[in-house]
C-alpha cells in the first residue's frame, strides 16, 4: 500500500475492467450522490456491468451504474440506474473530451472507495483488448504463477 493510498477503504473493484480493457492512465474523481446511495454504496450494494463515463455538455457522466435502493430507505429513496455526475476540474473534462473523441478510447469505471468518508470513483482511460491480447495476458499470468510455484518448492 502506498502513501497516497492510506486511509481508504475500497467498496467495489472492476476486475473484468483491465481483463476487457489495456488501461492507459487513470485518475481520482468525486462523485454527486444522494444520501441513501452512499449507504447503499457503503454496505457494498453496487454493480459495475457496463458502466462507463462520458462527457456531456462540459460535464462528466457515469452510466450504467448499479446502486441497489437502500434497505432502510424510505420514498425518498434513489433510482437505481441514474446517471451520476462526476466531479473534476474543467480542463480535464476538456482534455477527457479530446481523448474520447479523437482517438476512441473509453472511460471506465475502475474501482470505487471511500477517502475519509466520501465516496471516490477511479476512472480510467482504456483501449479495447482484441481476443488475441486477452490470450496473450493470460498466458503471461500462467507463466508468473508458474515460476512462482517453482520458486516455492525448492
Amino acid at each position: 500500500m502506498s502513501k497516497s493510498d492510506q486511509g481508504i477503504k475500497v467498496l467495489a473493484l472492476n476486475k473484468k475492467a483491465r481483463h476487457n480493457y489495456s488501461i492507459d492512465e487513470s485518475f481520482e474523481c468525486g462523485m454527486s450522490l444522494v444520501g441513501t446511495e452512499v449507504k447503499s454504496m457503503k454496505e457494498g450494494r453496487l454493480s459495475f456491468g457496463d458502466s462507463y463515463g462520458f462527457v456531456d455538455k462540459g460535464e462528466l457522466w457515469l452510466v450504467d451504474f448499479h446502486i441497489t435502493p437502500y434497505a432502510l430507505g424510505n420514498r425518498f429513496n434513489h433510482e437505481p440506474l441514474r446517471r451520476r455526475k462526476l466531479l473534476v476540474h474543467k480542463k480535464e473534462i476538456k482534455r477527457l473530451k479530446r481523448v474520447t473523441e479523437e482517438k476512441g478510447l473509453t472511460l471506465v469505471p475502475l474501482r470505487f472507495y471511500l477517502r475519509r468518508g466520501i465516496v471516490k470513483c477511479e476512472l480510467g482511460i482504456a483501449r479495447g483488448k482484441k481476443l488475441f491480447d486477452k490470450r496473450d495476458d493470460i498466458r503471461k499470468r500462467d507463466q508468473k504463477r508458474e515460476i512462482e510455484r517453482e520458486f516455492r518448492i525448492k
